[in-house]
């Protein structure tokens, strides 16, 4: 069945139905069912002060923070439901869910970089969540909309190839109200609840629906044997012409490429997430193993880090000359950084070691210099 695609300004309408949808109620904990139940009931503001009465004696409960932001949220405190989201990626950063829906918020506010950003970080968390995937394809299509109308503005006589451009994604994003509003309608809610691995609480943490695993491959049959055909005579030896020498796969080649491409992209939102202030982006960046480089531990450095990028008027952190070296599950990014903020103009060479967790290139060294 054919879905109708909502805009992503709406998107944050169904934030509260799909976080509902997507939790089993039958083994939740009563706090959470208490505070799903006020939400499915519309009373949004109910809920908020159940979950800040639940988190003051549970402040590190996941599902609890979580609701808590989709309640904000719910009742228009965009910042608010930010700030808990974000707090979230930064805590618990192994969680895509609370990427997707700080992606959700950005969008509403029409920051679509923030959200691409946002979105491919809940991505390297988990490469297999498709809500994910489908909400950065929205954000891609949205800023090809932005691209396509700028280049007609610059250039009128270009309108005979962009304005079909331009019909085919304002189709994309067009709905139908009526399939799309009536109830028991077939919807794809995209802000979705965490399911969290391990909560720090004595409580079990709730179990939530995950998207269905990727199926398992079938083994592949063995091959049927081929009876041989008989022997030729056997012809003299210097009428033997050799065999010619297997052309190799060129499967490591282009393996070794998409890896480096890969690592090219998780550089360039490191510099993104850098550049918007986005604490959960750029802590996100750096592997649990990273050791920070003159500091005494990890927190006092995000504590430094922290300090020295929230707040600024504006930051620009450029990369180029970007060339990466491959190996195994490890690589290496070395390029030209611009950096500026303020008075402050700086430009130097940087080298970041990265290393491959499950599909995500994250930081585990950087230096600067050389």
């Amino acid at each position: 069945m054919k879905h109708a695609r909502r805009p992503l300004a709406q998107l944050l309408r169904v934030a509260t139905l799909s976080t509902l949808l997507g939790m089993s109620l039958a083994h939740a904990a009563d706090d959470y069912s208490d505070i799903t139940q006020l939400l499915r009931a519309g009373k949004a503001q109910d809920a908020l002060a159940k979950a800040d009465q639940r988190i003051s004696t549970n402040p590190r409960d996941p599902q609890l923070r979580f609701l808590r932001g989709v309640a904000q949220a719910d009742i228009g405190k965009q910042t608010d439901a930010i700030s808990t989201f974000t707090k979230l990626t930064e805590d618990y950063p192994e969680l895509p869910e609370p990427y997707n829906n700080l992606a959700v918020l950005y969008a509403n506010q029409n920051q679509l970089d923030k959200a691409r950003t946002a979105l491919e970080m809940a991505i390297r968390t988990n490469p297999a969540y498709a809500t994910a995937h489908e909400n950065l394809g929205d954000i891609y299509a949205k800023l090809a909309g932005q691209a396509y109308n700028k280049a007609l503005q610059l250039d009128a006589s270009q309108a005979g190839t962009l304005r079909p451009k331009l019909a085919l994604i304002r189709e994309l994003f067009s709905v139908d109200a009526k399939s799309a509003g009536a109830k028991g309608s077939a919807t794809v809610a995209r802000a979705t609840a965490p399911a969290p691995t391990a909560a720090p609480v004595a409580a079990p943490a709730p179990v939530v629906a995950a998207a269905p695993a990727a199926p398992v491959a079938a083994p592949v049959p063995p091959p049927v044997p081929v009876a041989a055909a008989p022997a030729p005579a056997p012809a003299p030896a210097a009428a033997a012409a050799p065999a010619p020498a297997p052309t190799p796969a060129p499967a490591k080649a282009a393996t070794t490429h998409n890896a480096a491409k890969d690592v090219e992209k998780a550089v360039q939102a490191w510099a993104s997430a850098w550049e918007d202030q986005d604490m959960g982006g750029y802590l996100g960046a750096y592997a649990k193993t990273f050791q920070p480089k003159g500091q005494t531990s990890r927190a006092a450095w995000e504590k430094e880090r922290r300090e020295r990028i929230v707040g600024r008027a504006k930051i620009n952190v450029g990369v180029s000359d970007l060339s990466v070296k491959i190996d195994g599950d490890k690589a290496q990014a070395r390029f030209r950084q611009q950096y500026s903020s303020g008075n402050l103009n700086v430009s130097s060479r940087k080298t970041l070691d990265m290393v491959n967790q499950g599909g995500r290139w994250a930081i585990v060294r950087e230096s600067t210099g050389g």
